[in-house]
C-alpha cells in the first residue's frame, strides 16, 4: 500500500509518498481500504511540530478517512467486510489501507458519499460539542462564527442554524462571505476591518451570546467586546498563530465565560459525549439534508499540495484527498 510519510518536520512539502506492507488486523480490529481522506489545518500544524501531539519522526498525518472494511480480526463482529465506514486516526489516517480498532470506526451514513463522510466526522462533532455541550446553546441566542468558511466554522454555522440560533457568521473576502450566505448564515461579516459594530448592530446593540473562536489573536480580543452580558467565548484554535490572553476585567464585567474545547479529549474522558452528537449528526443529515461543503477533492498523491492550500486559507468548508485516478 502507499502512505504519505512525514520524515522531517516542516511545510507540506516535507510530505512524500511512499510503499509500506499491508498491515493486517488483530483483535478487535477492522482492516479497512480507505477511499478518501479529510484534510484538517490540524495535519498541517502536526507536519510542522506546531501541534501539542507530537508523534515521533517519521509518522504517517491525516486524523480522519472513510472507506470500506475488507477484514475483520478475531472477536471483530461488529463489522463484516463491505462495510462502509468512517475512521479516526492519532494521526495515521493518510494511507491506502489502515487498521483500526472498534471505538475508531463508525458506519457511515448512507446518505454520504466516501468524500463526505471522511470530513464530516471530526468537524462536526467539534462544532457541535462545543456550541452544544460546553457552550450550551439556547434556541433564540445569538452565535458569532469566526473563521466561519473554514471546516469547523462552516460546521458549526450549520450545527447552530439546527440548533435555533441566529448565526452571524466571519469570515474574509467576499467568495467566503458569498459561499456563507449560501450555507444558511443570517449575517455575514469581512472582519478584516473589525466586527464589533457589526455585530452589534445585528443584535440590537446587545452583542452576541457564544463566540464560536477558532482563530485567536486580535480577532479574540474583539470578541471579547463584542459578547453579551453572561456570554461564552469558546476556545477551539488558533490558526492566526497567535495564542490570545483573556483580559480579567473584561471577563468581570460582563460576566463572560471563556471556555476551552477539546472534543477529542473530552470523548475519550466521557464516551457518552460523542454519542450524543453522533445523533444529533446522524439524524440531521437523514432528516434535514445537512451534508459538508467540499470546496476541493484532490488526489491522494498529491497531499502536500491540499495541506498547502488549507494553509493557505483558500479552502472553503473542506478539501479531501480521493484516490489518484
Amino acid at each position: 500500500m502507499r502512505v504519505i510519510l512525514c520524515r522531517e518536520l516542516g511545510s507540506p512539502d516535507v510530505l512524500t509518498v511512499e510503499e509500506r506492507p499491508d498491515p493486517e488486523p488483530g483483535m478487535g480490529e477492522v482492516l479497512v481500504r480507505q477511499e478518501a481522506w479529510g484534510v484538517n489545518y490540524v495535519d498541517a500544524l502536526m507536519v510542522a511540530g506546531g501541534y501539542q501531539l507530537k508523534p515521533d519522526l517519521p509518522f504517517v498525518p491525516g486524523l480522519e478517512a472513510a472507506g470500506t472494511v475488507v477484514e475483520t480480526g478475531w472477536g471483530s463482529n461488529a463489522f463484516e467486510p463491505g462495510d462502509r465506514v468512517v475512521v479516526s486516526h492519532r494521526p495515521g489516517g493518510f494511507a491506502e489501507l489502515a487498521v483500526a480498532t472498534f471505538d475508531r470506526v463508525r458506519r457511515a451514513p448512507p446518505e454520504l458519499d466516501m468524500a463526505e463522510a471522511a470530513v464530516f466526522r471530526s468537524a462536526y462533532h467539534t462544532a457541535l460539542h462545543a456550541l452544544l455541550q460546553r457552550g450550551r446553546l439556547a434556541p433564540g441566542e445569538t452565535v458569532l462564527v469566526l473563521g466561519a468558511a473554514g471546516g469547523v466554522g462552516l460546521a458549526a454555522v450549520h450545527c447552530a442554524k439546527r440548533l435555533g440560533a441566529q448565526v452571524i457568521a466571519a469570515a474574509a473576502g467576499e467568495e467566503k462571505l458569498a459561499a456563507l450566505r449560501r450555507q444558511g448564515a443570517d449575517v455575514v461579516i469581512d472582519y478584516r476591518e473589525g466586527f464589533r459594530a457589526a455585530v452589534l448592530a445585528a443584535t440590537s446593540g446587545r452583542g452576541a451570546d457564544v463566540v464560536y473562536d477558532p482563530v485567536g489573536g486580535d480577532a479574540f480580543d474583539e470578541a471579547m467586546r463584542s459578547t453579551a452580558w453572561g456570554g461564552r467565548i469558546l476556545a477551539i484554535g488558533f490558526t492566526s498563530g497567535r495564542r490570545p490572553v483573556a483580559k480579567v476585567n473584561h471577563i468581570l464585567i460582563k460576566g463572560i465565560e471563556v471556555i476551552g474545547v477539546r472534543a477529542g479529549e473530552a470523548g475519550r474522558r466521557d464516551p457518552s459525549l460523542p454519542e450524543e452528537t453522533w445523533r444529533y449528526l446522524t439524524r440531521w443529515i437523514s432528516g434535514d439534508g445537512l451534508r459538508p461543503h467540499i470546496s476541493h477533492r484532490i488526489p491522494f498523491s498529491r497531499a502536500a499540495e491540499a495541506l498547502q492550500l488549507v494553509l493557505d486559507r483558500k479552502v472553503i468548508g473542506k478539501a479531501v484527498l480521493v484516490p489518484d485516478g
